[in-house]
């Protein structure tokens, strides 16, 4: 079952992985942390999302059941497949690049998102109708030089790529299939 680091995962592979929550919950954790953590941050931040309190509210009890599962099995079998880098030695664990092509397999949920593809297609468009109307000489656009309008449209996508990049560090929700451990 496991690959070279090099290929994607198979969609068989994906499933597997995400077929478990804990190893659900690593990868989200990893993601949100930059790639790489301890085994027992790791241990204690999906134990306190199972169980709905602060880590540092979690009993010695409960964080130990979720680190020898991970320990045991979870981390592993992710190893195993090549989805993360796991040295039992040092207690770390990383994402690998193979990982990248999970998150298709996720769904958002029910949230609806702004399509920001057709609002840039939108801009696109009007930009490009108001420049070719003022290179024509239209009436209504007359008194408007072209170096003003592509400085106003180049405006208006910056203006749109910023709100857009903002909007995205903002969004901090868990995806849907961790919803229930939502805190």
């Amino acid at each position: 079952m496991s690959a070279p680091d090099s290929e994607e995962l198979t969609p068989d592979d994906i499933f597997e992985i995400l077929s478990n929550h804990r190893r659900r919950m690593v990868l989200y954790y990893l993601r949100r942390t930059g790639g790489t953590a301890d085994v027992t941050e790791l241990a204690g931040e999906i134990a306190s999302m199972e169980n709905g309190v602060p880590v540092e509210d979690l009993t010695s009890q409960q964080r130990k059941r979720v680190y020898v599962s991970l320990y045991q099995t979870h981390l592993p079998k992710m190893a195993q497949m090549n989805a993360i880098e796991y040295d039992k030695d040092a207690g770390t664990v990383r994402l690998t690049d193979r990982t990248n092509n999970i998150d298709r397999y996720l769904t958002s949920g029910e949230q609806v998102t702004y399509p920001w593809r057709f609002h840039y297609l939108a801009l696109t468009i009007v930009g490009g109708v108001l420049l070719s109307l003022s290179a024509a000489g239209a009436p209504v656009l007359e008194s408007a030089s072209l170096l003003w309008l592509g400085i106003g449209t180049l405006a208006m996508f910056a203006v749109s790529a910023t709100v857009q990049l903002f909007l995205r560090r903002q969004d901090d929700s868990v995806p849907f299939e961790l919803s229930q451990y939502d805190r």
